[in-house]
């Protein structure tokens, strides 16, 4: 009986030592980026349950909703990848006073944070030097999006006092505060990942939706297009290069 008693007794042990040299044998990120390919966090964003989804996924294996809205076909969820197109990583920088100073391709998530449920629901935020890369920042079969391509978007939505309602998420879950007349009749599913500014702050968080065109302006700027919560329209707006946006990539005709 003492024998029998004993074997469970020991697996659990065994068991323990084995989590426990689990995470010890873990690798520390040698980059000291915020956070690692593979974090596999669970998506927050609501879309909308009446309308048909496809998926896609990018070079990290990150599984994306799609709709299709009029001739095109948008990804229904901000990019989060860390690598280009070829493979080659995106270098992250959590640095307030790095961040504006750079001229190459950068990364970072929110404030910085390694909640991958935040990530899977927000994507990553790039600077303008990721975007226009000639490694492409987009998966195999999709561009980072024109202005063309966000105008011709925003001509099949309508008059501009409704588009931003048929964009956003509905409630008030994300967007603080939200609109009632908020529908995402269209299926973008928009949500306020805010963005990093030239001075490397994070702002704009749950008030703002700003996403990367893959344009450069005639005054060296580039061109990014926003979502307000107390507007109603979708803008574009000139924008420095450093700043930091969500991208939506649209699928290749």
């Amino acid at each position: 009986m003492l024998k029998k008693s004993i074997i469970p007794v020991f697996i659990l042990v065994m068991l323990g030592l084995l989590l426990v040299i689990t995470v010890a044998c873990k690798k520390k990120n040698p980059t000291g980026t915020s956070l690692q390919a593979g974090c596999e966090g669970k998506s927050m964003a609501l879309f909308n349950s009446a309308l048909s989804y496809g998926t896609m996924k990018d070079i990290d294996g990150n599984l994306y909703m799609t709709i299709t809205i009029g001739s095109q076909t948008w990804m229904a969820e901000n990019l989060r990848t860390t690598k280009y197109r070829d493979g080659t990583p995106i270098y992250t920088e959590t640095g307030l006073t790095a961040w504006p100073a750079l001229q190459t391709g950068a990364c970072c998530t929110y404030n910085n944070t390694e909640n991958c449920d935040s990530v899977a629901t927000y994507g990553r935020l790039y600077n303008f030097y990721a975007v226009s890369d000639q490694r492409n920042l987009a998966p195999l079969g999709w561009h980072v999006p024109t202005g063309e391509d966000w105008l011709i978007l925003a001509s099949f939505l309508g008059v501009r006092d409704s588009i931003a309602f048929k964009l956003k998420e509905c409630g008030t879950i994300h967007w603080h505060p939200s609109t009632i007349l908020a529908t995402n009749s269209s299926g973008f599913t928009a949500l306020p990942g805010g963005l990093r500014n030239e001075t490397g702050s994070f702002t704009g968080k749950g008030v703002a939706g700003t996403w990367w065109s893959a344009d450069m302006l005639l005054d060296n700027n580039a061109n990014a297009f926003f979502i307000f919560n107390s507007d109603t329209g979708l803008d574009p707006v000139a924008d420095t290069k450093s700043n930091g946006h969500s991208v939506r990539c649209v699928r290749d005709i």
